[in-house]
């Protein structure tokens, strides 16, 4: 359900971002600012810098940056509105909320009571094994073996569920969950003779499954008897929900998600005893796939924390075969990937347990080899003398690195399997330019003429090169760029109170730059944003940017308000150097700022002219047409020119 604004507004003013972020980290105020060490990198010189006045954070170091909601967002990996429930409920703010469809208010009540009967059922569990004979007798001794203390059973919140056929569904329903709310939450399940229900777990031990914000949303449960009933899985996982979806959480995220930040990396495990028996040993950064395939959203989740992943996995054939498939995926996400292969034998969770928290920390810095560090190893093995093998094992690493999106990292490890395989690059990157090509071949449909855009694409398929960036030449980029910062910043005030009072920078704007598109489409919206105020007599200040629910738009204005060195008092207290401040100066700075962008504005006409002119492909009284226009702009570009005192142009 939507929060009413007027509640978004308190809950905002509230939310003081000192405060809120002084809770994660240490901050230390320094001038009009505070700083603190950034919490979403690792850094001992602080660069994070905290703007009270203006309501928004900004990291020098990494450019993380945003207001108090941002910061809870991308602290606890919330989404916006869970964000805000969030701050309301630290703050005691009664959430009002708008009115919804009878659909939507179905839909919103069928999901809350997922939510509701799901904890129920952990707690459930949770009692069973706790207080109740079979789980004392059966279930703790096994976790007991496993090595899991008291503390970390209630970390995990581990359950047990009896042997009983529907001990659950009878409590439940005594509770006052319909039947119904219990089988959607996939806590029961039904027999195909007589349609009776009875619970889905029986006589296993229950890991339960949170999302991001610790919220149970699923189980995973393993037997504890099953010689009596062979057929039976040894793991069992509830169904999909619509708060579960297998595909798009990994296990242990909400116990990890802190540690993996400040880490800045994240162990990749198989199972779930896995991360709990290196969390109890005080690697806190882990997370399962929880036995099923890598998915791209598992993936996007844990780069919401971290960039770097090292997977952890069996030394066996099939855990080894496993690493390499998750291997290729989490290269597509742009994210860097290690790989570490456990003795024949051990997995994460036996060899912590047998060789200690030390022991496992040294083997995986020792082990932990790049992807193509780790395919070279295992591939020169199989191949051994093989000029055959060695080539499709060549071939294979080739296509792994055609993978990675940032052309730069590509180029690199191309030289380093070069090199390793004692290979010319130039072959290397003919095949991967063959990779590339099929893949562009197969992504668009056979047309009867390749497009302009189409051929660029494919050049630079065919020729690599690095991500592009904005032309540091680029004079409309930048003049645009400063307009939209005297906007942001100082929109709201007036131009020139003695000669024109009442008339803001954004009216003035509004007047001056009618018919003009911004070529960069993110000032065009913000621009776009700021009329629609005005033309509802409303004065926009800095505030309506930084707190703009659209993050791109908010990003652009602490960027463009973010001050990294404030001026010192000695220069006018103990100098007698007075500096002045752009309020001051407003009006001049508006004016020849808008003048040098009408002029490159001008400037790009007369070059489109020019080229109709010279493309011989117009007629006479087109021409004539062109000429006339082509005389115009150059006689605005020498008035502007004049205006500005810059040489004028013949």
């Amino acid at each position: 359900m939507r929060i009413d604004p007027e509640t978004v507004e308190r809950i905002k003013q509230a939310a003081s971002v000192t405060e809120v972020i002084g809770d994660y980290v240490s901050v230390k105020k320094k001038g009009a600012n505070y700083w603190a060490c950034c919490p979403f990198h690792g850094e001992k010189t602080p660069s994070f810098s905290i703007s009270p006045s203006k309501g928004f954070y900004k990291c020098f170091g990494c450019g993380k940056a945003g207001d108090s909601v941002r910061f809870i967002m991308d602290i606890e990996g919330l989404g916006y509105g869970e964000a805000l429930r969030h701050l309301a409920k630290k703050y005691g703010i009664e959430i009002k909320e708008q009115e919804l469809t009878d659909d939507q208010v179905l839909k919103q009540n069928e999901r809350e009571s997922l939510f509701i009967i799901l904890d129920w059922a952990k707690n459930f569990f949770r009692q069973q094994l706790n207080e109740s004979e079979e789980g004392q007798s059966i279930a703790k001794p096994y976790f007991k073996e496993r090595g899991f203390s008291e503390a970390t059973m209630e970390a995990f919140e581990l359950g047990y569920s009896p042997e009983a056929w529907d001990i659950l569904l009878k409590s439940a329903l005594k509770s006052g969950f319909t039947e119904e709310i219990i089988q959607k939450a996939g806590l029961v399940t039904q027999k195909n003779d007589d349609g009776k229900m009875f619970d889905r777990f029986r006589n296993r031990v229950i890991f339960p499954i949170h999302n991001v914000s610790g919220k149970t949303i699923a189980f995973g449960a393993r037997i504890l008897r099953n010689d009596s009933q062979k057929n039976q899985a040894k793991y069992l996982n509830s169904p999909e929900t619509d708060v579960y979806h297998k595909s798009s959480i990994v296990y242990g995220i909400f116990q990890a998600k802190n540690a993996i930040r400040t880490e800045d990396m994240c162990y990749l495990v198989e199972g779930y005893t896995d991360v709990i028996s290196l969390h109890q040993a005080g690697v806190k950064n882990v997370v399962a796939s929880s036995g099923t395939s890598l998915t791209p959203e598992q993936i996007k989740l844990i780069g919401r924390f971290s960039k770097h992943i090292t997977v952890l996995y069996d030394g066996d054939s099939a855990g080894i075969k496993a690493a390499l498939r998750g291997m290729d995926l989490i290269l597509e996400e742009g994210l860097q990937v290690n790989l570490v292969v456990f003795p024949e034998g051990h997995d994460p969770d036996s060899f912590v347990r047998k060789m200690g928290s030390e022991a496992f920390t040294e083997f995986v810095k020792k082990e932990s080899k790049d992807f193509i560090s780790f395919q070279a190893s295992l591939f020169l093995e199989e191949a051994g003398e093989d000029p055959f093998k060695k080539a499709e094992m060549v071939k294979e690493m080739v296509q792994s690195i055609a993978k990675i999106p940032d052309a730069i990292q590509r180029s690199l490890f191309i030289q380093k399997t070069a090199g390793m395989m004692k290979m010319d690059e130039e072959v290397l990157l003919s095949e991967m330019n063959k990779i590339h090509l099929k893949q562009y071949k197969n992504s668009v449909s056979p047309l009867p003429e390749i497009s302009q855009q189409q051929r660029q694409e494919l050049q630079e398929i065919i020729e690599p090169i690095a991500e592009e960036k904005k032309d540091i030449q680029d004079p409309i980029y930048y003049h645009e760029f400063e307009c939209i910062r005297l906007l942001v910043n100082f929109g709201h005030l007036e131009i020139s109170p003695a000669n024109a009072p009442g008339v803001t920078l954004l009216h003035y704007m509004v007047d001056e730059l009618e018919g003009i598109h911004f070529h960069t489409e993110l000032f065009n919206k913000v621009f776009g944003f700021a009329k629609v105020e005005f033309h509802q007599e409303k004065n926009p200040g800095p505030s309506f940017y930084l707190q703009h629910e659209d993050q791109e738009i908010q990003t652009l204005a602490i960027d463009l308000s973010a001050e990294k060195h404030q001026l010192s008092n000695a220069w006018k207290e103990k100098h007698e150097i007075y500096v002045k401040f752009e309020t001051e100066m407003l009006e001049d700075l508006a004016y020849k700022n808008i003048l040098r962008l009408r002029k490159t504005h001008n400037d790009l006409q007369i070059t489109e002219v020019l080229g109709k002119m010279a493309s011989g492909e117009v007629s006479e009284s087109e021409m004539n047409g062109l000429l006339e226009e082509f005389m115009n702009l150059k006689q605005i570009q020498k008035n502007i020119s004049t205006e500005l005192g810059t040489v004028i142009e013949k």
